[in-house]
């Protein structure tokens, strides 16, 4: 569908991340910052996870060897439930702790973007905000779901795109914001920066 037109970098390892960017045709090439998400700021979870993504981009296009010519992006995803970030859990009690929370409950998902230019130290960043519905779950299905491997390194304790779809009753918003990558509006900047072209058709 697109086609790239100048080189991108994808601080990330996340593997829905890749398949979101591979399904639309843009290649990119994935460097993960192997930045620890510990420390997201309490009150303010859009800045939050727009600075843990400016800090994804910067940290891999500072390393040495890389290439200025290159764009950088970097992407962080963050769960809330009044005003609690629900980060990845440490652990199955934290998991477990999360999921029934949730449960019956709507929270927002919020995914933060930032595109750097390291040639002219240029940022394009955006927020994007879903809500969620979780459906309410019997603790047998909260175990159940934690014998899988799936909730432990998901923000929130869950995968819409997995298993964790049975969890979900409603989401209002972009769906692939709560994946991990919120495509439209991504794909509006890389369009509008030059980054990637439509591809024209083979017939």
């Amino acid at each position: 569908m697109y086609r790239n037109k100048l080189p991108l970098v994808l601080a990330s390892a996340s593997p829905r991340r890749k398949q979101l960017l591979n399904l639309a045709g843009i290649e990119f090439e994935i460097i993960p910052s192997a930045m620890a998400e510990t420390n997201h700021a309490p009150g303010d979870p859009a800045g939050s996870a727009l600075g843990f993504a400016r800090q994804k981009a910067e940290t891999v296009a500072r390393r040495p060897g890389a290439e200025a010519g290159r764009w950088y992006l970097g992407v962080d995803t963050i769960v809330i439930l009044e005003g609690e970030i629900l980060g990845k859990p440490r652990d199955r009690e934290q998991a477990r702790r999360f999921l029934q929370m949730l449960a019956g409950r709507r929270h927002q998902v919020i995914s933060g973007y930032c595109l750097l230019w390291p040639v002219k130290n240029q940022r394009v960043e955006k927020a994007v905000r879903s809500e969620v519905l979780i459906r309410t779950m019997s603790a047998a299905e909260i175990e159940a779901y934690l014998d899988t491997d799936e909730p432990y390194d998901k923000a929130g304790a869950y995968a819409a795109q997995g298993m964790g779809a049975a969890l979900v009753e409603a989401i209002s918003g972009s769906y692939t914001n709560v994946v991990g990558l919120p495509m439209a509006e991504l794909v509006t900047d890389l369009l509008r920066l030059g980054i990637i072209e439509p591809r024209p058709g083979h017939g």
